[in-house]
């Protein structure tokens, strides 16, 4: 296929996805806000495709990422049947090293468990969770025949239409489930970094909290964790006492709330991340930082979709959201990456930053682009930092619509 004859339809589906539906009463700063991401989303799509035609993803290649509620309901639907595939397929993990997980699905659980503390307020996370996401979907088409490619969830279009109208939480059969069942007078969340000094963030509970009971996977088992599980109330954060990787079957829980998606992950949030310069205020930002009071729309993403796993970092995985979430991640990354591609793709000292520890806890080196990324038993092979820079490099071949 030309290149110019993909782009041409890549910017045609591209007018569908990106924009928000509009809205007469939409605030004004949220739509000013939404219009420029769909500038940046656009200036991005062309420079990724036009840097694809040098490389060995070549245009007749690329892949294609689209919003959840831009698929077919056949499209949907094989996405999930994956899904359910997946969690079907017998684990790789020896049990000696993690008995508690029953699945392939559960793999990916097991080695975000092991890397928690080495891929979040990292200088890795962008770049680990870009081919995590990327070797999930991976799966899906090579074990478990799915076709399709891995879809997203923006948050700022449910911040406006509310999560559960959502055809992503609407809890059909072509969703991806719904909210939990309510538990009245739940308590706050309270978000703290243990050990430090740091005023704790406040988050109201949701409309759910309890066993999700509608949509394609109100019978799944969660087999892991929790780790380190939020609970509503401020108490103490919730752990299997059998340890992380013991065998802990129980309901999938949500606890859909708007208030937290309406305020750290709406497009004005988006577009403030965007406008950022440097890698390292990127990505601090993207993930809150301690003692602002902010979690950015990692956070937001994460805790307005609630519940359990979906309130504990290490065990975020287990919920099936999780990969739609962080392939928004991805998406939001990619669209700042292509501002400067030069500094932000390929700078040596520019494109990464940061130590290699959670929040240099303990004290560990700073974070190079010949860093390695391996997921043991999950997935591989492992990769240098720098092959994951690019969509469209590396054993990436993808764009967002």
């Amino acid at each position: 296929m030309r290149f110019s004859t993909l782009l041409f339809l890549v910017l045609q589906a591209a007018s569908t996805c990106i924009a928000l539906p509009s809205s007469t009463a939409r605030d004004p700063v949220i739509a000013k806000a939404t219009t420029e991401l769909d500038v940046l989303a656009r200036a991005a799509l062309q420079k990724t495709l036009k840097a694809a035609k040098g490389s060995q993803c070549t245009p007749d290649k690329i892949k294609i990422r689209r919003e959840w509620g831009t698929l077919t309901k056949a499209e949907r639907l094989e996405y999930i049947q994956a899904v359910q595939c997946l969690q079907a397929k017998p684990s790789r993990y020896p049990s000696s090293l993690a008995p508690g997980a029953k699945s392939r699905f559960d793999d990916f659980v097991v080695t975000h468990i092991n890397q928690t503390q080495t891929a979040h307020y990292t200088g890795n996370f962008l770049g680990l969770h870009r081919y995590f996401t990327a070797l999930y979907e991976q799966a899906l088409r090579e074990e478990c025949g799915y076709r399709g490619t891995q879809p997203y969830w923006d948050w700022a279009k449910t911040a406006e239409t509310g999560l559960s109208a959502s055809p992503i939480f609407d809890g059909s059969e072509t969703s991806m489930s719904g909210n939990g069942v309510y538990i009245p007078n739940q308590g706050d969340i309270v978000l703290g970094v243990e050990g430090s000094d740091l005023p704790p963030v406040y988050l109201p509970a949701g409309t759910g909290g309890g066993c999700v009971t509608s949509g394609p996977f109100a019978n799944m088992t969660v087999n892991l964790g929790p780790v380190a599980l939020d609970v509503p109330g401020g108490g103490p954060q919730e752990a299997n006492p059998a340890g992380p990787f013991a065998w802990n079957p129980r309901c999938l829980r949500r606890d859909l709330t708007d208030a937290v998606n309406q305020r750290f992950a709406n497009a004005s949030s988006i577009s403030h991340l965007l406008s950022q310069k440097t890698i390292n205020d990127f990505q601090m930002i993207m993930q809150g930082i301690p003692g602002t009071g902010e979690i950015g729309v990692h956070g937001g993403g994460h805790y307005s979709l609630g519940g359990d796993p979906g309130r504990d970092v290490s065990t975020s995985p287990g919920d099936p959201a999780f990969y739609l979430h962080h392939a928004m991640i991805d998406l939001v990354w990619w669209m700042w990456q292509m501002v400067d591609p030069e500094k932000r793709v390929y700078g040596e000292t520019t494109a990464v930053a940061g130590t290699r520890t959670f929040l240099n806890i303990p004290e560990s080196g700073e974070t190079t682009l010949d860093d390695e990324v391996d997921f043991g038993y999950a997935a591989g092979p492992r990769r240098k930092l720098r092959e994951l820079m690019s969509v469209v490099e590396g054993p990436f071949c993808y764009v967002y619509v």
